[in-house]
């Protein structure tokens, strides 16, 4: 049996597909092109007739040095929540962009970075990448405004509680748009 040209070329593209799909070096990426893609999406605001409110800010979080939080803390403050895992390609993907604008908002917003992952794999990436973020895992259920069933998930939450980002996906958390908000919400 002879091997024509079409049947290595299929099975190259084969191979390559197999190599992004189930190996360290197709996470890598799928991690780029998230933040390609991420670099041009900014988190877009809920129309004020569709805000909900956070009626229950009762969550327990726990950080990686074992110190356990409420949630509760949050309430009557501009908080960012995000909820993330290190699996996760645009995750991963758009972490830079929140180290970024947690170092400039740290003192004027609540930020609550909630790991769906095992806390030895959360500090092993988070020290690989030299991130310092408030990290948490939960220790119950978050409130049902805060659930969802995909990751990335990130809210930006107003001083009244009302969820005014509710964004699934990657997107450039340290985009002009994003922090103009931010602005605004910690003057009202």
């Amino acid at each position: 049996m002879k091997i024509t040209k079409e049947q290595i070329g299929n099975a190259i593209w084969i191979l390559a597909l197999v190599l992004i799909l189930f190996t360290p070096v197709g996470f890598h990426v799928r991690v780029w092109v998230s933040k390609v893609i991420a670099e041009v999406i900014s988190a877009d605001t809920v129309e004020d007739d569709e805000q909900i409110t956070l009626e229950d800010y009762h969550w327990n979080l726990v950080d990686l040095d074992g110190k356990r939080t409420d949630f509760q803390s949050a309430k009557g403050k501009v908080a960012v929540v995000n909820v993330w895992a290190t699996w996760c390609p645009p995750c991963v993907a758009e972490l830079p962009k929140f180290v970024d604008l947690y170092a400039d908002y740290k003192d004027k917003v609540v930020f609550a970075f909630v790991a769906n992952d095992d806390k030895e794999k959360v500090e092993a990436f988070l020290k690989k990448k030299g991130y310092r973020l408030p990290v948490y895992l939960q220790a119950s259920s978050a409130p049902s405004e805060l659930e969802s069933s995909t990751i990335p998930a990130t809210y930006i939450i107003s001083k009244s509680g009302k969820i005014v980002v509710d964004e699934r996906g990657a997107a450039n958390w340290n985009s002009e748009s994003t922090r103009s908000l931010l602005d605004e919400l910690v003057l009202e």
